[in-house]
């Protein structure tokens, strides 16, 4: 293998290494529709891949407007095959659940749907700024 390859390889997986450092974990639970009136955009309709956050990524509402990645990576309960792998969501961060939130992230049922199976009703994720 020459020196290029090798080079490029390296790089490849330090950039990998450097992805998976930022990427926080929680859990995800879902909402249904109507996805309004949010915390953050009132009656604005933003479509159907939205989500609200509790505290833990809140920050008095700086969290509205940002996207996340959001990944399926185990159940959190008794659910078999929780996951649907190989598969992310974008989110855009439109409302706070405040109380009796079960999630750091809850995720409509359309973005839910997306990397995990419903009936779970709550997962363990990985995600990050997209």
């Amino acid at each position: 293998m020459g020196i290029e390859m090798r080079v490029f390889l390296m790089v490849g997986m330090v950039l990998c290494l450097v992805s998976i450092a930022h990427a926080a974990q929680g859990t995800a639970v879902w909402y249904k529709p109507p996805y309004t009136p949010s915390k953050c955009y009132g009656n604005q309709n933003n479509g159907a891949m939205v989500a609200g956050v509790s505290d833990k990524l809140w920050n008095n509402g700086a969290a509205c407007g940002k996207m996340y990645r959001v990944r399926c990576i185990g159940g959190a309960n008794l659910a078999p095959h929780p996951c649907k792998q190989g598969t992310s969501v974008v989110v855009k961060i439109v409302d706070y659940c405040q109380r009796g939130c079960t999630g750091d992230i809850n995720l409509s049922r359309d973005a839910f749907a997306q990397i995990a199976d419903v009936d779970a009703g709550i997962v363990k994720v990985q995600y990050d700024q997209a």
